[in-house]
Parts: C-alpha cells; structure tokens; sequence
C-alpha cells in the first residue's frame, strides 16, 4: 500500500445525522433499553446543545429506522424490538422542518411581494385552489396537490423567476424525500391537515393588495402548520 492510499476521504454529517447516530449508540449499547421512554424533546437539546428542530429530524430517522417509537400524548420510546438498520442519512435531502423553517423565511416576502403584483387572474386560480381545498378535505393527497398549488400561485405572482423556482423546489423536496413525504403521511393519519382558514386569510389579503397583512398571513400559517407537525412529538 503506498503513502497515498492512506488518505481517508474527508466528509461531513448534517448534524441531525450526528445526533441519530449518538442516540443509536446509546439504543444499541443498551443504555436505553427497549420499551423505555426517551428524555424529552427540549431536554435532549439542552443536553446535546442543539435546536429542537434538528432533535425532531433526528427523530424522525431513527423512527423510519424502527429503532423508536413516538406516541403522540405521551412521549418517545425504544422500540420493543429494535432493528438493527441503518439510518437513512441521505446528504442531499431536505428534512421537514428544515423546510419549513426556509418556507417560513421566504414565502412569508414572497406573499408580500406577491400582493403588489398579483393578477385578477392569479386570483381567481387562488381561489379555485382555496375551494378545492375545502371540497378535499376527505381525500388527503387531494387537499395537499391543491396546497401546493395554492402557493404555487402565489410564487408565480411575484413575477421573479429566482423566487418561483426555490419555492417550487421546496414543495418539490416535501412531497419527494423519502423522511418528508414518510412524516407527513403519518401526521395526516394522525388528523392534522393544511388549515383551510389561515389559507383564506392569506387569500384575503392578497385580494385586497395588502402586502402587510399578506406577509403576516402567511408567518401565521407556516408557524401554525409547524406548531402542528412539531404535536407528533409531544409527551
């Protein structure tokens, strides 16, 4: 073997993808036992010195690995019967709540922006979206096709191009990864939905040429909906 081959290729982790890889540890080594509760979430990032954010994806992988189990209203567990699986610790592909974390800060400009150029015909697509929302609210993928839609739209009326394509590659990595697409199926089983009033209040907004109302319209509604997705962890 020469010199050379004795490099390593250097790589770097995403940091929910270090946390995982701790608290798998820690399952397989036994120090958390089968069936036993985890810490909760806001004293795991206290301990780890993390966001709750990045407890949440980190979470979420271990989950889509059967190591644990979350029960909703009562609190995190090792699974009764851990498997021995790898993470899916995908480099490239955007976690939930780091998507809407990014949405939070770009959409609710967007919909600022979106209120000084929107077309009366934007507006009717707005609406008809809004309506399908309501008249969806039996069939999830439905609803969701027409949530996207709905913002969609309102990228669109930006008129900037550079806008329109982040937002729609945003939606594109929500509803395409795997850890995305897996943890909003299981909340929607759950009960939790796209609020079709903080959608309307959006809507209004833009209707009235209100950039201010509009922006805050939207901080409400992408608060509420991680307020909401953030439940499946509660204890």
């Amino acid at each position: 073997m020469s010199k050379f081959d004795a490099f390593k290729v250097i790589t770097t982790e995403r940091l929910y993808i270090k946390v995982a890889g701790q608290l798998k540890e820690l399952i397989e080594q036994g120090v958390f036992k089968p069936g036993e509760r985890f810490p909760a979430e806001r004293a795991l990032a206290e301990k780890l010195g993390v966001s709750r954010p990045t407890i949440r994806e980190a979470m979420i992988a271990l989950e889509l690995a059967g190591l644990i189990e979350i029960r909703t209203g009562s609190g995190i567990y090792v699974a009764t019967a851990p498997v021995k699986k790898d993470l899916d610790a995908s480099d490239d592909e955007i976690g939930p709540f780091e998507n809407l974390e990014m949405r939070y800060i770009l959409e609710s400009e967007m919909c600022a922006i979106a209120a000084q150029r929107i077309s009366d015909e934007q507006l009717d697509r707005l609406e008809a979206a809004l309506i399908k929302m309501e008249n969806s609210k039996d069939s999830p993928s439905a609803c969701e096709e027409a949530d996207s839609e709905f913002h969609l739209i309102i990228a669109e009326a930006t008129q900037n191009t550079a806008m329109y394509k982040t937002v729609k590659w945003l939606w594109e990595a929500r509803n395409q990864a795997y850890r995305s697409t897996a943890f909003f199926e299981k909340i929607r089983q759950e009960g939790i939905h796209p609020s079709i009033e903080a959608h309307r209040k959006i809507y209004q907004a833009l209707a009235n040429r209100d950039s201010e109302r509009a922006r805050l319209a939207m901080k409400n509604h992408i608060d509420g909906a991680t307020e909401n997705a953030a439940k499946h962890f509660e204890d």
